[in-house]
C-alpha cells in the first residue's frame, strides 16, 4: 500500500521537518551550549535555507519549489553521510576537517538522546528529499 500525499501536503511536511531540524540544532547550540563542529556548520548551511525556501514556496503556492528542496537536501545529506562516516570510523581520521582548537566531528558530544547528530541530520535530509520529490510527482 502506497501513501499518496498531495503536493502541498508533501511540501508542508518537508517544511515541518526542516523547521524542526533547524530549531533542534539551535536548541543544541544555544540552550545546551554545545558548539557545532565544522561539518555541523556545513549541514546547517543547507538546512536553514530549506526552511525559508520551502516556506516561501508554500506561501506563494509554487509547486516547483520541491526542486530546490531536493537539491539542498541532497547536498546536505552528502555532508551528513561524510560526517556519519567520520563518526562511525568508516572514513580515516586524516580526512577529518575539524581542528584541535574546535569541537570534534567524532566525539561523544555528537550524541543527542542516544542518537548521533550526523544520523539525525541524514534522516532529516532524507525525509526532506523524499517529500520534495513527492511534491513534484503529484503535479504531473
Amino acid at each position: 500500500m502506497r501513501l499518496k500525499l498531495s503536493g502541498e501536503a508533501a511540501l508542508s511536511a518537508a517544511w515541518v521537518v526542516a523547521l524542526m531540524a533547524s530549531l533542534g540544532v539551535l536548541f543544541i547550540g544555544e540552550v545546551l551550549g554545545q558548539a557545532p563542529c565544522v561539518l555541523c556548520w556545513f549541514q546547517r548551511a543547507f538546512m536553514f535555507p530549506l526552511v525559508v525556501v520551502l516556506g516561501l514556496g508554500l506561501w506563494c503556492q509554487d509547486g516547483r519549489v520541491g526542486r530546490y528542496g531536493v537539491a539542498l537536501a541532497l547536498a546536505g545529506g552528502g555532508v551528513a553521510i561524510w560526517h556519519l562516516g567520520l563518526y562511525t570510523g568508516l572514513l580515516p581520521e586524516r580526512v577529518q576537517p575539524c581542528t584541535a582548537a574546535g569541537p570534534s566531528c567524532t566525539d561523544e558530544a555528537q550524541i543527542v538522546l542516544g542518537v548521533p547528530i550526523p544520523l539525525l541530520s541524514l534522516i532529516a535530509f532524507g525525509l526532506i528529499a523524499i517529500l520534495s520529490v513527492a511534491s513534484l510527482e503529484s503535479k504531473e
